[in-house]
């Protein structure tokens, strides 16, 4: 698994507890680790292993933009674990935490080099894509670190951008998808489906006496994707379980209610609350809309559950 190393500030003395230098390195946020980062990671993780040193991405978290324009700051699309799991399957070694301040965003493009790259990981080799930026008002671009790393002689790979579709695959790409719903395209770009992870709270307990429990989810850090019905699976133990996903507020007994975020596993029978769920939504099946009676209500659950089925059966 990718050990995942905290740095609470680059000015630390940790660097002899990071098992990350004098290896190859990557710096960015990261989020999603979708298939563009899964190139850069890629390419970060072959010189490494030719090298015969540790691989290594630094991720900046939280986002820079929760201190610097907290109102218009990105909802994360993953988790700091979720993140790790998946450089885990690329191959990295290392994943540095460096928690973001104030301090490290006031620091120059050469400070917060010479404090991360140099003092703090050592790093032989480097790996960033074109559009790499760093420093105070992002001071530093790809000119400015080519030239730090050939000062340290510290060797430096540009990765071109990963397309798809005529676009460049980027975080704030695959989020807008997922914010429309489009959870199928957010997957291709991704790699693998987006996911929601969330604690089973207390809900109003409607769907069972309908006879469709649901697990209520609540604490959820990531993207959730717009109101709709959806089809996804949960893993519990060693068992995969498809389920029936209800995003947004319940309009046919609400008018005016919270969005909540609904899962009604399919084939099981058992108590959730108070579980930590990790879903993969992996289809859209429809708007949410309100019925003028439970009867029609559940004729439409009962339609929407042979959907899902129909549909994750043939993508299985």
């Amino acid at each position: 698994m990718t050990e995942i190393v905290r740095l609470d500030s680059v000015e630390s003395s940790l660097t002899a507890g990071i098992p990350a230098r004098g290896g190859v390195v990557t710096i960015g946020n990261f989020d999603g680790v979708h298939r563009g980062h899964a190139a850069l990671l890629g390419e970060v993780r072959a010189i490494a292993r030719e090298r015969l040193v540790p691989s290594a991405a630094i991720v900046l978290d939280p986002h820079p933009a929760s201190l610097l324009r907290p109102d218009c700051a990105p909802t994360r699309l993953t988790t700091i674990p979720q993140r790790a799991e998946r450089m885990d399957r690329l191959g990295i070694d290392v994943m540095v935490v460096c928690r973001t301040t104030h301090a490290l965003l006031q620091m120059t493009a050469r400070e917060f080099f010479q404090a991360l790259v140099i003092d703090q990981i050592n790093a032989v080799a480097m790996v960033e894509g074109p559009n790499f930026f760093f420093g105070r008002d992002r001071g530093g671009d790809v000119n400015v670190l080519r030239e730090l790393c050939q000062k340290n002689r510290i060797d430096l790979h540009i990765v071109d951008p990963t397309t798809k579709d005529g676009g460049m695959i980027s975080s704030t790409r695959v989020r807008s998808l997922v914010q429309a719903g489009d959870v199928q395209q957010a997957a291709r770009l991704l790699g693998t489906p987006h996911q929601i992870i969330g604690r089973v709270g207390s809900g109003s307990r409607r769907g069972r006496e309908i006879g469709f429990p649901t697990a209520n989810l609540v604490d959820i850090e990531v993207v959730i994707p717009a109101p709709g019905v959806y089809g996804g699976q949960v893993q519990l133990g060693d068992q995969v379980h498809i389920a029936a996903i209800h995003i947004g507020p319940n309009p046919t007994f609400e008018r005016d209610g919270e969005v909540k975020v609904e899962i009604h596993l399919l084939d099981f029978d058992g108590d959730l609350y108070e579980k930590t769920l990790t879903v993969d939504v992996l289809t859209r099946v429809r708007d949410i809309a309100r019925f003028d009676s439970v009867e029609r209500l559940i004729a439409q659950l009962e339609t929407d559950i042979a959907t899902i089925r129909s549909r994750l059966a043939r993508r299985c």
